[in-house]
């Protein structure tokens, strides 16, 4: 780890990450996995650390599976492997059960990640660590046929095993035999306790026996217990016994030894396949090991940018989380949003102890544990940048060895930030300025601030230091932070608001602390009213800048819902002329062919008449059946046979036919049924002006010359097919009310029964233009009015919920009324 990148060596103790750290490690189940822990740091490279965020996700989705990978048996095989390099050497049996249980535990990590050939892996990153596993089965084999279950070696694991075991079954058995019928005597004459059970001393039975009784009895005497009041004698009848158990107990020894070590020449070979293998399950232990934390702090892969930049949704320090977990409290995360190369350094005013330090190492640990390849904590849909280093002044560095005063720490610390910052280098500064007088310190720290906003720095700054809030309002690059609080109930609320100063709030802290009201009136007269009202004016302005916000984003909004509006509008206009087109077009078709069919029917009167040689009688005939068909067509009642309608038949070129003068039309009137141009849709007369008609064609209104209406017995469309229609007037009235309504109505000053006829007629119309959120200021006062305004309210079945307004906008003496 660079300590130019990371600054000072301690920064994990001052964020918290060796508490991480810790954590991770309970996690592993093998030394090797907690090796890897130790050997965390602080990581540059992008490549590096998309990869390590991508091994850990794609683990935390194993373990969250139906099917999880279960990692066992893993054991540092170093103390046992690396001898059994050198010729001659053997492993022993419970040190090659552990390999063979290893082994076990690689194969199965193996073949969950096996995918058919041609496949993409469904985990590409740990597909890639699995590579590396070699869990060498011919090593496996060998090991189950010399050793069992229990790690034993095998009594077939040779002939020769297999025959002294055999003896020495045998001769244990003869053994206790000859020590049952001691005992017995013993028992039977006297000198030994009806309760003597025999014993071991030395791996040799012998049987207890008071000093007393010690000559009654003929061996060897092993032992003397600590009292003196009993001795341990070997039978002289199972001595000879014993002598044959201990030389077959050597020699089963040497032939165990001869078969391990045959074993192990089979091993020796494979033995950098096996420490390969090793490493590779102490990398899924480690990742295994994170995986869990990330699960436990509820930790995510955030998208990885390689512009600098922080677009952070609920930032959490994990330690604190867990902390408060445990404690059944919640946790408030931050959210952070900090982008180049106006708002790079975020500047956090606010009270004491309401939260600027953790927000502080929030900031810090979270970077921190995404560069060491940590998932950090917060959503997934935050954005995250590799910073190139990352200093802290976090706490009091003062030593007494290099003569270092608190503030002399400070400032070793900004010379450090000075000389080694950059463009990439996230800064953590606590308290900036402190440590000295007041004044000079002040100025001394925007002097070093300005200095590193011009190196283009990123960072997270606290202070209560006004000259510094003052400069990042308006200096490009700085951004002001808040840590709200809770001005009524006088307690923080640990929220980070960005965008405007925070208060200190250091005279109500310390009224509500109890300092007697003569100490805190002295204060304020010695720094001036004028001072003390700062923070309130302070908080004013940041109130009236985020209601104004407010406002913008609504009218935002509106103009946004404005212009999809009118582009629906215009669609359904462009929709109704095609439509217009088109029936235009089809009764223009149904007028060619009636005419068509006209001039056939007046064709063939001619023709009868010309034939019936002007009889009279056949001629009124004639007119009566073109009459019958000109009404009929008028009528709309024709059938499709009926002449006119159909076309008239080619033929040569000759002098159309004279048509038959038309009857004099029917005049028009408002209400009367009507075609246009012929058309097969009825249409009603709604108002004549002049040579103008207002004709409704079902949904469709439309004016029209009166020359191309032709009255109709037919009905118009009633029913689920009629439209209905608001007149103009009240349309126009209505849009007028909803282009002009305000989603905020101010009723200070009315009497009860003033402000609630206002509250009704307000809130009409703020249910019929669906608005979402209301406003009514009511004032605090007597809370009569709030009070009449809220049983109104409740019984309205639109209005969801309603509360008081946020206490930096007007708090109790605004209802806010979601509908």
């Amino acid at each position: 780890m660079d300590k130019n990148n990371v600054y000072p060596a301690g920064i994990e103790r001052k964020i918290g990450f060796n508490i991480v750290r810790r954590m991770i490690a309970e996690q592993c189940v093998s030394p090797l996995g907690a090796a890897h822990v130790e050997a965390i740091a602080w990581q540059t490279d992008y490549d590096v650390i998309g990869r390590l965020l991508g091994e850990t996700d794609e683990m935390v989705k194993i373990i969250s599976s139906d099917s999880p990978l279960q990692l066992s048996d893993i054991v540092d095989p170093s103390p046992w492997l690396t001898p059994a390099r050198v010729p001659g050497s053997f492993i022993e049996p419970h040190d090659l059960g552990q390999l063979r249980r290893s082994m076990a535990t690689a194969a199965e990590i193996a073949r969950f990640f096996e995918v058919d050939e041609g496949q993409a892996s469904p985990y590409p990153y740990l597909f890639n660590v699995a590579a590396g596993i070699d869990s060498v089965p011919e090593v496996t084999r060998a090991i189950n046929a010399v050793i069992d279950r229990n790690c034993e070696v095998k009594d077939n694991a040779s002939p020769e095993l297999r025959d002294i075991r055999s003896q020495l079954s045998q001769l244990s058995g003869r053994i206790s035999s000859a020590i049952r019928r001691v005992v017995a005597t013993g028992i039977r004459e006297g000198y030994l306790d009806p309760d003597t059970t025999p014993s071991v001393r030395d791996g040799r039975l012998v049987i207890p026996v008071a000093p007393m009784n010690k000559r009654r009895l003929t061996g060897i005497v092993h032992d003397e217990s600590a009292s003196g009041k009993t001795y341990y004698i070997e039978p002289a009848e199972v001595v000879e016994l014993n002598n044959r158990q201990r030389e077959l107990e050597i020699e089963e020894r040497r032939e165990i030894v001869r078969i391990l070590t045959a074993l192990t020449d089979i091993i020796r070979p494979h033995i950098a396949t096996l420490m390969d293998t090793y490493r590779c399950l102490g990398v899924f232990d480690f990742i295994n090991a994170k995986a869990k934390f990330a699960v436990n702090v509820r930790g995510a892969k955030p998208t990885l940018s390689r512009k600098a930049g922080f677009d952070w949704y609920s930032a959490r320090h994990p330690v604190l989380q867990l902390s408060l977990e445990r404690q059944g409290r919640p946790i408030v995360p931050l959210n952070i949003d900090l982008h180049g190369p106006d708002r790079r350094i975020l500047v956090i005013s606010g009270p004491n102890a309401g939260g600027k330090s953790v927000a502080l190492k929030t900031v810090g640990i979270v970077q921190y544990m995404l560069q060491c390849g940590i998932l950090p904590t917060l959503n997934d849909n935050s954005v995250m940048c590799v910073m190139d280093g990352i200093f802290a002044d976090i706490g009091d560095d003062q030593s007494i060895e290099d003569d270092l005063s608190t503030y002399s720490s400070h400032l070793r610390n900004m010379k450090h930030f000075l000389f080694n910052g950059g463009r990439r280098t996230l800064m953590l500064i606590d308290e900036f300025g402190s440590g000295t007088e007041p004044q000079i310190g002040g100025a001394i720290a925007q002097a070093l601030l300005t200095r590193f906003n011009s190196l283009g720095m990123w960072g997270v700054i606290t202070t209560h230091y006004q000259n510094l809030k003052t400069m990042a309002e308006n200096t490009p690059g700085l951004v002001n932070g808040s840590m709200l609080y809770d001005r009524n109930k006088m307690q923080p609320l640990f929220t980070l608001s960005m965008g405007h100063p925070g208060s200190s709030f250091a005279i109500e802290i310390a009224r509500k602390t109890g300092l007697p009201s003569e100490v805190i009136s002295d204060a304020e007269a010695i720094v001036g009213s004028d001072y003390v009202n700062l923070d309130k004016y302070l908080l004013d302005i940041a109130r009236d800048k985020r209601y104004w916000e407010n406002k913008r984003h609504q009218i935002k909004l509106r103009e946004k819902h404005l212009e999809q509006v009118i582009e629906r509008y215009e669609n359904d206009a462009d929709t109704l002329r095609s439509s217009r087109r088109a029936l235009i077009e089809d009764a223009r078709k149904q007028a060619e062919e009636i005419i068509a069919g006209s001039n056939a029917t007046i064709e063939r009167t001619i023709h009868d008449i010309r034939r019936a040689q002007a009889d009279r009688e056949a001629t009124q005939e004639a007119r009566r059946r073109l009459a019958a068909e000109r009404e009929a067509l008028a009528n709309n009642t024709v059938s499709d046979d009926n002449p006119l309608l159909k076309k008239a038949p080619k033929r040569k070129k000759s002098k159309p036919a004279q048509q038959p003068e038309p009857q004099q039309k029917k005049e028009l009137a408002a209400g009367m049924n009507v075609l246009l141009d012929g058309a097969g849709q009825v249409g009603t007369i709604t108002d004549i002006q002049g040579k103008k008609a207002t004709v409704t064609f079902g949904a469709m209104k439309m004016t029209v010359a009166t020359d191309r209406l032709v009255p109709t017995i037919r009905k118009a469309q009633s029913g689920a097919k009629a439209a209905s229609f608001v007149s103009s007037s009240t349309s126009d009235d209505i849009r007028q009310r909803q282009l002009s309504f305000k989603p905020e109505i101010d009723v200070r000053g009315m009497r009860a029964d003033e402000a609630l006829q206002a509250v009704t007629y307000f809130m009409d119309d703020a249910i019929q233009f669906n608005a979402g959120r209301v406003r009514i200021l009511h004032g605090t006062g007597t809370g009569a009015l709030r009070q009449a305004i809220r049983q109104y309210l409740g019984t309205l079945s639109a209005v969801r919920t309603f509360r008081d307004e946020d206490v930096r906008f007007g708090g109790a003496g605004i209802t806010i009324a979601d509908l």
